[in-house]
C-alpha cells in the first residue's frame, strides 16, 4: 500500500529549511471525508429543514470529538500494554484508533449542542447519519492504505501483502504476510449502507428512522467484520470472546431495537399529499 504520497522540503517565508514535508494517505483521505460527509449532512439537513450553518458547525464538532474519543479508546484498550514511549506516542497520533470510542463520544457532544442550539435532536442525527457512514467509507480506505486496522492473514487471491517499512514503523502492520483487506471490506459495507440511508431518507416514517438504521446496520456490519481483523488495538473482553468493538456493536445493536418502535410512535411524520395530476 501506500501510506506515503509524496515527500518534498519545505521552507518557510526567509527560505530556511524547515525539513521535509510528507504527504500521507490517510491524512488526505481523512480530509476527503471529513468534506464529503460535511456536503451530504448540509445537504439533508436542507432536506430535514433544519439551519445549514448550525448543522455544519456541529459537524465539526463531531470530528473533533469523534477523533478524541477514538484515541482515547485506543488507550483505554491498550493500557496495561503502553509504555508512553516516544513511538508509541507517535502511533497513537497517527493511527484513526477505535472508531466506536469516537462514536461514544460524538453521540453526547451533538446531543448537546443540538440542545443548546434548539436543534431537533432526531432531525439533526437523521441528517448527520448518512455524512458519518460516508466519512467512514472514505476514511477506511485511509486505513488501507496506511496500514491500521489490518486483516488476519489469508491465503484468498484478493489479500494484501504490505512491505513498506515505514507502514510498520508508524502503525506496526505486519510485513510480507498476506492478509484479509478488511479495511476495504468494510468500505464497501459503508457505501452499501450509505445507499440504503439515503433510499430510506427520501420517505422515512418517523424522526429518528435513519440514524437508527445507521446505529443498527453498521452494529451488524462491524460485528461481522471483527472475525477478519487482525490487529489487537481494538482490545477484547470476556478472555477473548468478543472484541471491545463487537461488544459495544452489540449495545449500539439493542438500543436501536430499543428505540425504533418508540420513536416510530412518538416521532411519526405524517403522509406526504398525494399530488393531483
Amino acid at each position: 500500500m501506500f501510506p506515503r504520497l509524496f515527500t518534498i522540503p519545505a521552507f518557510d517565508l526567509a527560505g530556511r529549511s524547515l525539513g521535509p514535508f510528507t504527504l500521507h494517505s490517510y491524512g488526505l483521505l481523512l480530509a476527503v471525508a471529513f468534506i464529503s460527509g460535511l456536503w451530504i449532512a448540509s445537504r439533508q439537513a436542507k432536506r430535514e429543514g433544519l439551519d445549514q450553518n448550525r448543522v455544519a458547525d456541529l459537524a465539526i464538532y463531531v470530528l473533533l470529538s469523534g477523533l478524541l474519543g477514538a484515541k482515547l479508546m485506543l488507550l483505554i484498550v491498550e493500557w496495561r500494554g503502553f509504555t508512553w514511549s516516544v513511538s508509541e506516542l507517535m502511533t497513537l497520533l497517527q493511527s484513526g484508533g477505535v472508531f466506536y470510542g469516537g462514536l461514544l463520544l460524538a453521540l453526547p457532544v451533538a446531543f448537546w449542542y443540538a440542545r443548546h442550539y434548539g436543534l431537533d435532536v432526531w432531525k439533526t442525527a437523521d441528517a448527520l447519519a448518512p455524512g458519518v457512514i460516508l466519512g467512514q467509507a472514505i476514511g477506511r480506505l485511509g486505513c488501507l492504505c496506511a496500514g491500521c486496522c489490518h486483516g488476519r492473514p489469508t491465503d484468498l487471491p484478493w489479500g494484501v501483502t504490505y512491505t513498506d517499512e515505514y507502514a510498520s514503523r508508524t502503525v506496526g502492520v505486519p510485513l510480507g504476510q498476506t492478509m484479509h483487506p478488511v479495511q476495504l471490506y468494510e468500505s464497501v459495507l459503508a457505501f452499501a449502507i450509505l445507499w440504503w440511508l439515503l433510499r430510506a431518507a427520501k420517505r422515512k416514517k418517523f424522526d429518528g428512522q435513519i440514524v437508527l438504521s445507521y446505529l443498527g446496520l453498521y452494529a451488524v456490519a462491524r460485528f461481522g467484520l471483527e472475525t477478519f481483523r487482525g490487529d489487537v488495538a481494538r482490545g477484547f473482553a470476556f478472555g477473548g470472546l468478543l472484541s471491545t468493538s463487537q461488544l459495544v456493536a452489540i449495545g449500539m445493536f439493542v438500543l436501536a431495537a430499543v428505540l425504533w418502535p418508540r420513536l416510530s410512535r412518538s416521532r411519526k411524520l405524517d403522509p406526504a399529499p398525494a399530488v393531483e395530476g
